[in-house]
């Protein structure tokens, strides 16, 4: 999932931050796409502690954002927000397919990643 509309569907949504913590915590896959990952900043492993510290992760970046001059109506900066979150944020040249897979934990940058994190996903679960 992804684009501008999980910006408010996701970032403060105590049903999906179950949802999510569920299966991350019942070793279930985690994957999100673009502004998907705008659900995980919210989300904690069973310890208490953000669920993408440490992991590596991807999100629509912070200079994709400022391209599409919506950096002003997001509720925060994705990449940023990962980074702050201690996760180890990679990324590819802005509108190019970056998937990241963590474990069970799959995410991708922007909607060029979706093919790759769709098969990531499937590998996983084959």
């Amino acid at each position: 999932c992804g684009g501008h509309g999980t910006c408010v569907d996701f970032h403060d949504n105590a049903t999906l931050k179950s949802a999510i913590e569920s299966m991350y915590a019942g070793d279930k896959v985690v994957s999100a796409v673009c502004h998907g990952p705008m659900a995980l900043p919210q989300c904690n492993k069973p310890d208490g502690t953000p669920l993408i510290a440490g992991k590596v992760v991807a999100g629509f970046k912070d200079s994709e954002e400022v391209a599409v001059a919506l950096q002003d109506k997001v509720p925060f900066m994705l990449e940023s927000k990962m980074k702050e979150l201690g996760a180890k944020y990679e990324s590819a040249d802005d509108w190019n397919s970056k998937c990241c897979v963590d474990g069970k934990l799959v995410t991708g940058q922007n909607p060029q990643s979706s093919e790759a994190c769709a098969a990531a996903v499937i590998s996983i679960l084959s």
